[in-house]
């Protein structure tokens, strides 16, 4: 029996500070397409928000280590309710071109990709797409809410406070509230350590609170577990519903960058050491295998999301939840799909199980019983 042949988009960009990240993952995901099971469509959205129709013959081929968004790309808009409609301006002769798209991968990193935004409207046009949805989105990209949402189900997270412009205290009763004079701080709704910084002193502090800001209107403060080892988890959710953990990776940040910060993963090429599988005992690999697809679940997570904890090792059980990422990084360093290439799992297999779970999802909620 024949598959029959889809049309992909691939969505990449964004306003975020992630933007050039996305990029980057965007070209190991087309990479990883199959061509002669898909016709795939290229969609940037630029820093000012506009959807640009994108192909191979305007610098965005399979080769490239990131994808490009040509300033005279035609302008695309989505169309809600069209089941994967597409509306082209300045595509043909008239002005007016129509696309129709099977299925839909926001590669999107942060704010207005990986918050729910996008995954509303994908929803609204009733169209397939590969990853959570609205609440799992949202949830788990606003880390105050994560937070909460996990510590309310008894997972372990690290001891923080949130803190806006209005609400913001200083060094010294962060420390007091968080028992450590050792803290960071970061943007509630941020990734790829976008905004974070360490804070060991009130000068540290306010310059670290000032950083943070800048990207976010909320910010997490959080005791520091010094000497925690990073260890990473990727989790899967198959066509049937099936939810399963990888094996584990350990990130090792470089001793200069002392946490694993946006430089460390991009772009100081020594930055970080990523082992896989991560050196721990067959109980404690079980145990945080569990714990990842626990906080999955916990946070209405779907597709796939990638788990990261601290381990810290001066103390017996002294884990914890950090973050997750509902879409994770798929650059040529990235962990998640390094993980599942560890359970045997290639990328190309990984992106044909992603997009299997979204079409049917898709199917299960909008199939003729549902309507």
């Amino acid at each position: 029996m024949s598959v029959p042949r889809r049309t992909v988009a691939i969505l990449f960009g964004g306003r975020s500070a992630e933007h050039e990240v996305s990029k980057m993952s965007a070209a190991s995901v087309l990479r990883a397409l199959d061509p002669e099971r898909y016709d795939i469509v290229l969609i940037g959205i630029d820093r000012n928000g506009r959807w640009l129709l994108c192909d191979s013959r305007n610098g965005a081929g399979a080769g490239e280590q990131r994808l490009e968004l040509p300033d005279n790309a035609p302008q695309v808009a989505l169309v809600p309710g069209s089941g994967g409609g597409v509306i082209v301006r300045d595509g043909a002769a008239n002005g007016l071109e129509s696309l129709r798209l099977d299925v839909v991968i926001p590669v999107l990193h942060g704010p207005n990709g990986e918050d729910g935004t996008v995954q509303g409207l994908l929803e609204l046009a009733q169209v397939p797409f590969v990853g959570s949805g609205v609440l799992g989105s949202a949830a788990s990209m606003d880390k105050d809410v994560t937070k909460r949402l996990l510590r309310d189900s008894g997972l372990p997270i690290v001891p923080f406070l949130t803190m806006t412009p209005r609400s913001r205290m200083d060094y010294q009763a962060a420390a007091e509230a968080l028992g450590s004079a050792d803290l960071f701080v970061k943007p509630a709704n941020m990734g790829s350590s976008v905004g974070v910084s360490r804070a060991r002193s009130a000068e540290e502090f306010d310059s670290a609170c000032a950083h943070a800001f800048r990207h976010d209107g909320k910010v997490l403060v959080e005791r520091s577990v010094a000497g925690a080892r990073e260890i990473e988890c990727a989790v899967l959710e198959d066509a049937s519903g099936e939810v399963r953990a990888s094996p584990l990776g350990e990130i090792e940040p470089a001793d200069r960058h002392g946490f694993y910060s946006y430089d460390a993963k991009y772009t100081d090429a020594n930055g970080a050491l990523l082992c896989v599988p991560a050196d721990l005992a067959a109980e404690q690999a079980e145990r945080l295998r569990d714990l990842a697809i626990a906080t999955f679940r916990v946070l209405g997570c779907e597709g796939l999301a990638r788990v990261d904890f601290f381990l810290d090792p001066r103390q017996d059980g002294g884990l914890f939840v950090n973050e997750v990422n509902t879409f994770p990084g798929f650059t040529s360093i990235s962990m998640y799909p390094k993980l599942w290439e560890a359970g045997g799992l290639s990328q190309r297999e990984l992106m044909e199980a992603l997009i299997a779970h979204a079409l049917a999802r898709h199917e299960r909620r909008n199939g003729p019983g549902n309507r």
